[in-house]
């Protein structure tokens, strides 16, 4: 019998089965590796464009995105572009050295993207990165 330890059969199961316990908490752990993927995923989709050249930006607390359909991100959060202008200009005042990294859809114009930086440069900003995929 699989709870019996020793003595005779009327004595009560004395000790505890970690068997399943063990089960459980793999179970909980794939579940956890399966979705973190997902929950850490931007809420937008962007297809980066594509570069061969490139190095790793530095973090900055100051992350833009734009999607194809002009929806901007900043830091995670849907924004205006006068929510990045309030931000930015706080930022620069108490961090005077801060990067901006721009993140935008490859099928973004050139005019709204122009429009974004213009945000950033006027916010006081002086470095501006943008985010690519490496070939």
């Amino acid at each position: 019998m699989a709870g019996h330890i020793s003595g005779s059969e009327d004595e009560p199961i004395s000790a505890i089965n970690v068997v399943p316990l063990v089960d459980v908490i793999l179970v909980v752990l794939i579940i956890f590796m399966v979705t973190a993927p997902i929950v850490l995923k931007p809420s937008i989709d962007i297809n980066l464009p594509k570069a061969s050249a490139g190095d790793e930006s530095p973090t900055t607390p100051l992350n833009i995105t734009i999607g194809r359909d002009g929806q901007i991100l900043l830091n995670g959060k849907a924004s205006t572009l006068e929510d990045i202008t309030v931000f930015a200009t706080d930022l620069v005042r108490n961090q005077p050295e801060t990067a901006a990294i721009l993140a935008a859809d490859k099928d973004v114009t050139l005019e709204r993207l122009t429009e974004l930086i213009d945000v950033v440069k006027r916010a006081g900003v002086k470095k501006v990165a943008f985010s690519i995929e490496k070939k």
